[in-house]
């Protein structure tokens, strides 16, 4: 598999007033296309600094990162714009939907920024919901949808322009263990497709379904280690992921 993120000696340097922060420190990895990588640590590791480079939303102060040999630092802002609608995905803990809008409107948000036609916008955002299994769901607001299905449409969301990786920021961290299991088997149906996941989790029981553990503290990865044997996520008898 090649090399969908490779990360080289980075560094991420923060300047507040008189202060100097380093919030990485020369960090190296890489991750092969397929693979699913949950990214752990401790507040104030570094991994939230990790992942907002990851997800194109910041810059490296130094070395450099390349997403499918796409040298990130040199982009301008509208470049990166560009990038993360084409070519990422993301989840985040809070849902982050909008109140007063359908389920099937807000998994089509981001091919409006994408200025794909309409039509071609509600077949892409029911195939992607029918994916994470909310079809005959699609008219119905976020107030009437659970916790874990609102997260569902936010997968259904970062799913529906095809992206090269999904970056999920502590996905279940708002649902309960029921529901997190749940959450966890779409993650792993999309990743067996051959998606990309990278995942950040504080929960090493959530971790534990992925295939690879990242571990940051104080700006340094300090353990990269594979999962040989991932947790299968199993969703509770008579209920669909």
């Amino acid at each position: 598999m090649d090399d969908v993120v490779k990360v080289t000696d980075v560094t991420k340097v923060y300047t507040m007033g008189d202060q100097r922060v380093e919030a990485l420190k020369g960090i190296s990895f890489s991750v092969r296309r397929g693979e699913f990588v949950a990214i752990m640590g401790a507040s104030g590791s570094g991994k939230s600094t990790c992942m907002n480079m990851l997800g194109c939303l910041d810059v490296p102060t130094g070395g450099e990162y390349l997403l499918e040999e796409v040298n990130v630092g040199k982009l301008s802002g509208n470049e990166l714009a560009e990038i993360r609608n084409r070519k990422l995905g993301f989840v985040f803990q809070g849902f982050n939907l909008l109140a007063r809008t359908t389920a099937r409107e807000n998994v089509e948000l981001p091919l409006v920024y994408a200025r794909i036609p309409a039509a071609e916008r509600r077949e892409k955002a029911l195939a992607a919901l029918a994916q994470v299994g909310l079809a005959g769901r699609e008219d119905h607001y976020s107030n009437q949808l659970s916790g874990g299905q609102q997260q569902r449409v936010a997968i259904a969301r970062a799913l529906v322009n095809d992206p090269s990786i999904i970056m999920a920021d502590e996905p279940t961290g708002n649902l309960d263990s029921r529901t997190s299991i749940e959450i966890m088997s779409i993650f792993q149906q999309l990743n067996r497709r051959g998606i990309t996941i990278l995942m950040v989790t504080h929960e090493p029981d959530i971790a534990a379904y992925t295939g690879r553990h990242l571990i940051f503290r104080d700006g340094l990865i300090i353990s990269d280690t594979p999962n040989a044997n991932p947790h299968t996520a199993e969703v509770p008898r008579g209920e669909t992921p």
